[in-house]
């Protein structure tokens, strides 16, 4: 009997890693074209894009309602419409990795927060806290960077990637679902999309994608795309000890510089091309 049950626990344990890895060879998927920057790495995904956008519209609506209960909500009209102006600049670009995306329901807010922080979920639900453009003094160019960064998360689906990674690591009855047809109560993935855009870590290869595809958005706007190297160091800076939000996981400033200055330089024709327009 002893045997029997191990036996068992064997076969399913082979089972679910076999399953694994079929999962992981058939769900792939390429979400962006390569653009100027060549960011053309294969993704590994379990839930839909359809999925993980309504539950990204759900949990920034929250988000939304609960920064207007507060008091918190676009209070500068001024710095809103700056905000709101430069995203408008750089949503129709998007068009060079994704032909869908300039015909998404953008969403462009700024919230009230003493941290320095911004996020787009999936689906193009974007956030700036005030924060983020007083204490560091941005320029329009180092918004565009910021913003170019985090719209790319969007592009790429990134959270898209992460709930899938999540789900995957969940060999029980998520990956039973991932094999017989996965479904996700609404809740769940409005929680999930909302905690990765906002709070959980993405992985160093969705960083890297992000800044290379960002500095790209900033340069077909018009934004001058080596600023972005100024305004992560002038992050770096005002985390001392303690990184702030945005770079608490990312990859070490030096590194990220020294990428910076490689991809701001690949895409600088195009920035010096929009100029002329």
């Amino acid at each position: 009997m002893v045997f029997s049950g191990l036996k068992r626990r064997t076969t399913l344990t082979l089972t679910l890693a076999f399953s694994t890895g079929v999962l992981a060879a058939c769900l792939t998927t390429q979400t962006t074209s390569g653009g100027a920057v060549g960011v053309d790495r294969s993704q590994f995904v379990l839930v839909s894009s359809a999925e993980v956008d309504a539950a990204a519209a759900k949990g920034y609506a929250d988000v939304i309602a609960k920064a207007q209960k507060e008091g918190k909500l676009n209070r500068d009209a001024k710095q809103v419409a700056r905000v709101r102006a430069i995203a408008n600049r750089l949503i129709p670009q998007t068009v060079a990795f994704r032909p869908d995306a300039p015909q998404w329901k953008w969403e462009v807010n700024v919230i009230e927060s003493d941290q320095l922080n911004a996020w787009c979920m999936a689906g193009g639900k974007i956030a700036f806290y005030s924060a983020l453009i007083e204490k560091l003094a941005l320029t329009d160019d180092e918004i565009a960077a910021i913003m170019g960064h985090e719209i790319a998360h969007a592009l790429r689906e990134h959270s898209r990637e992460r709930i899938s990674q999540q789900l995957a690591t969940n060999v029980g009855l998520d990956l039973a679902s991932a094999v017989f047809g996965l479904s996700r109560g609404a809740s769940d993935l409005a929680g999930m999309a909302a905690n990765v855009a906002i709070s959980l870590p993405y992985g160093r290869s969705h960083e890297v994608e992000s800044d290379r595809i960002g500095v790209e958005l900033a340069a077909r706007a018009g934004y001058n795309p080596r600023a972005a190297i100024s305004v992560w160091q002038k992050m770096s800076r005002a985390g001392g000890g303690s990184p702030p939000e945005l770079l608490s996981t990312h990859p070490s400033p030096e590194n990220r510089i020294q990428d910076l200055e490689v991809y701001s330089a690949r895409v600088q024709p195009l920035y010096e091309q929009a100029k002329r327009r």
